[in-house]
């Protein structure tokens, strides 16, 4: 009998005139897996005399948890007393939104971000765009997002990481707080390696 292959048919020619809508998978927020990446290496409350930070909660100093709570309208306090909430508010507004995290090749964005928690926002900025080789202006836009993207991400991340280091290194206060340092950038390294897609 021949109506499997009529059926057949029909079908191949009703999915050619009608294919099948494929929606996009959507995509997890990689900020909150990220997030805890950073704070393995953010300890709990540290008021080290030889960092220039000064008082530090999870590796947000006194003067940024200041800075976010006048921004919404509340008095200041000890950064000893931040709250998961504000913790990760600060960390997405302030960081991870500054370096565009969200648009940054997967790995790449850990290994920014965490730069950025550390030495600032504008200097992980301006490495990462000697790295990929353009302007150095501390603001990550559609000009470094292009370049990084075009870029080999595990060579991205070992320059970054490298020159991260050397700079750490540069520091008067690298015999106090280097073996820490290394270990961190050890880890962002060979952690955001296994995050490229």
């Amino acid at each position: 009998m021949k109506i499997p292959s009529i059926v057949q048919a029909v079908a191949s020619t009703l999915i050619r005139q009608h294919p099948p809508r494929i929606e996009p998978m959507p995509t997890a927020d990689p900020f909150p897996a990220i997030l805890k990446k950073v704070l393995v290496h953010e300890g709990g409350f540290i008021d080290h005399p030889k960092d220039p930070g000064g008082a530090t909660m999870k590796g947000v100093t006194q003067a940024t948890y200041n800075g976010w709570r006048a921004r919404q309208g509340k008095e200041p306090r000890s950064v000893r007393f931040i709250s998961d909430a504000e913790l990760t508010a600060i960390y997405r507004r302030d960081f991870w939104d500054r370096v565009r995290g969200d648009d940054l090749p997967p790995g790449i964005n850990y290994a920014v971000f965490d730069f950025a928690v550390n030495s600032g926002v504008s200097r992980a900025a301006r490495y990462l765009q000697k790295v990929v080789g353009v302007a150095q202006d501390g603001q990550i836009g559609p000009n470094t997002l292009s370049a990084t993207r075009s870029k080999d991400p595990a060579v991205v991340i070992d320059q970054l990481c490298d020159d991260r280091l050397a700079f750490m290194r540069s520091l008067r206060i690298w015999p106090t707080f280097g073996k820490g340092w290394r270990r961190r950038v050890d880890d962002v390294r060979r952690v955001a390696k296994t995050m490229i897609a």
